[in-house]
């Protein structure tokens, strides 16, 4: 599971480190508009899910290799939902210009899924 895991970390903790440094300069010196959630609760989310999902595909692949591709569209869809369950607060709320803090959101997520997306196809390819 070492042989995996420790790859993966070595390259998903600089890609979330350097997207978490950009978007917060972005958004607290650029832009220097105040969303609703905070850059720090959007990526501790995008890290938290990324890395469990990527735990599960390991742990999937080690059991049933032959799964792991239905796996990740489970965890994917997973994801989603806890998405759609981490901006609901802001959805109910007034918030009074949703749009940016939805993108504030979605550019991280679309990155992550990327990145997710390039290491399920590598553990699938693993033979």
């Amino acid at each position: 599971m070492q042989d995996k895991l420790i790859p993966f970390l070595k390259t998903f903790i600089p890609f979330s480190i350097l997207l978490l440094i950009i978007q917060f300069t972005v958004v607290n010196y650029l832009l220097e508009i105040e969303f609703y959630y905070s850059t720090i609760a959007i990526y501790s989310f995008h890290i938290l899910a990324t890395f469990l999902i990527y735990l599960s595909l390991v742990f999937v692949n080690r059991s049933f290799s032959d799964k792991t591709g239905f796996a990740f569209m489970a965890c994917s869809l997973l994801k989603m939902l806890a998405a759609v369950l981490f901006l609901l607060p802001m959805m109910l709320n007034d918030v009074p210009n949703p749009f940016l803090d939805l993108v504030a959101f979605f550019i991280p997520y679309f990155l992550y899924l990327i990145f997710e997306t390039i290491y399920a196809v590598k553990l699938i390819n693993i033979k």
